[in-house]
């Protein structure tokens, strides 16, 4: 992006996509600064890196340094509510204030734009794309929705013109993209507190695909029906093991809970794949990863490396939060995850029941937003009863306010095994007088904030 500005102040600077945002700006030398809600691991990591953030909504607290229109750009978060004080206070001085979406468009000029867009399965799907692209390819960069064990970051920094980033249906954000290849993981109903019905957000997802450049491609998972005008764009299928243009085969459990298996693209096989993490779930977002590599390399008139993709999957480490585990042993098993959509959670929740046979699973679960709440109770009920225990915890409200009767018993009342609500910090206590066996924390809130604890508590059971 051409050097108009010294400094980028960001409202909300703490969220994963705007911090990777924050911490590109820091390489490129800007001034960066920032406000948001709480301290969190991201924040304070940002601050040893050289931004200034707090965490009190008051204009008085800019920077002085920020404080002057011409040198400095604006960067909001859309969780950022209507009535906070410093973006009025910026709006009102006419500084320029651009979404996140719009500075991805900015910084993705000139660059081979893969995008990974669904309504669960880009953080994974992306973060893969990009090692493979780092591993695989020897170049590439990436803005990320989520912490890349392999990378340590959010945000990746490579040779060549690849750039990976995730495509949010959230506030039509991606509709700010002109992708040369492109993801469609699913187009299952959620936001529709934005939408408004299931059918608006699914044309949204063919706007999306529209707007792929010419002898661009899509890759569209199995099964997800888009209309729009596909011409001069190259369209393939992919699943896991439901055939397409992208699927794989031989598909065989192995030891500590991975799978092997073969690749099949359309002009060859990757023979004998195994992916550095657990979960059937995620080899379908190995192959829409390795179908992106080679719809990029295509592109530019390459083949795909079929020995180095194995190296690199057999290496690839993970997202944070996503099945991460902490604790597998023969008595207690403990895995943190981020799913916070009933497909998302049906999807975790069935890979674990295919590697951890037998086992009994309690799920501790936190729903994130009042609206995905109400709108999605019975289906929330549904796959949780899944499992054979269930403890809620009270809602994580993010951007939203309360409303009547949305609570986290909503969903408790359809759910046909036990239960009960427990609240947050709680837990851990909790889990000391109970017996388990398999405990999964799930959601997209600050559930997180007590894995640490929660680990201890099971590893002294296993003492």
């Amino acid at each position: 992006m051409e050097k108009q500005y010294e400094n980028i102040y960001f409202l909300g600077i703490g969220g994963i996509g705007m911090s990777a945002l924050a911490r590109y700006f820091l390489y490129e030398g800007y001034r960066v600064a920032g406000y948001d809600l709480t301290a969190t691991p991201l924040t304070r990591a940002l601050e040893a890196e050289g931004a200034a953030v707090h965490y009190d909504d008051d204009p008085e607290l800019i920077p002085v340094e920020m404080r002057d229109r011409e040198k400095t750009l604006v960067v909001l978060t859309p969780a950022i509510p209507t009535d906070h004080k410093e973006w009025a206070w910026l709006r009102d001085n006419g500084f320029t204030i651009e979404k996140r979406s719009q500075m991805l468009g900015h910084l993705s000029a000139g660059k081979l734009v893969m995008a990974v867009a669904g309504t669960h399965g880009k953080t994974t799907t992306s973060t893969l794309a990009s090692w493979l692209n780092h591993a695989a390819a020897g170049e590439g960069s990436a803005f990320l929705g989520g912490i890349s064990r392999n990378f340590n970051s959010n945000l990746v920094l490579g040779e060549g013109k690849r750039l990976v980033v995730e495509a949010d249906e959230y506030d039509r954000s991606f509709l700010r993209l002109y992708p040369d290849v492109a993801v469609i993981t699913a187009t299952d109903a959620d936001h529709l507190d934005i939408y408004g019905t299931p059918e608006a957000m699914v044309e949204a997802f063919a706007e999306f695909a529209s707007q792929i450049k010419r002898g661009g491609a899509l890759i569209v998972k199995q099964g997800v029906e888009l209309a729009f005008d596909a011409s001069e764009r190259s369209i393939y299928r992919y699943s896991c093991d439901e055939g397409g243009d992208f699927h794989a085969e031989n598909i065989a459990l192995i030891e500590g809970g991975h799978y092997r298996y073969d690749i099949v693209v359309p002009d060859g096989r990757i023979e004998g794949c195994t992916l550095g993490i657990l979960g059937k779930v995620h080899i379908e977002n190995s192959i829409a990863a390795v179908a992106m590599l080679w719809a990029a390399a295509r592109i530019e008139g390459k083949s795909l490396d079929y020995d180095a993709v194995r190296r690199a999957l057999a290496e690839f480490s993970g997202v944070k939060r996503r099945m991460e585990v902490y604790l597998n042993t023969a008595s207690q098993v403990y895995i943190d995850d981020y799913a916070h959509h009933p497909e998302e959670l049906r999807a975790t929740i069935t890979s674990l029941r295919g590697i951890f046979p037998g086992r009994e699973i309690m799920a501790i679960f936190q729903p994130h937003l009042y609206t995905r709440t109400r709108d999605f109770a019975a289906e929330f009920a549904e796959v949780l009863s899944m499992c054979d225990r269930v403890v809620m915890v009270p809602i994580y409200p993010a951007r939203e306010l309360p409303i009547e009767g949305v609570t986290s018993e909503l969903i408790g009342r359809y759910i046909t095994t036990e239960w009960e609500l427990v609240e947050r910090f709680d837990v851990a206590d909790y889990l000391k007088g109970v017996d388990t066996d398999m405990v999964v924390t799930f959601g997209a809130g600050n559930i997180d904030a007590v894995c640490n604890d929660i680990f201890e508590v099971l590893k002294a059971k296993i003492e």
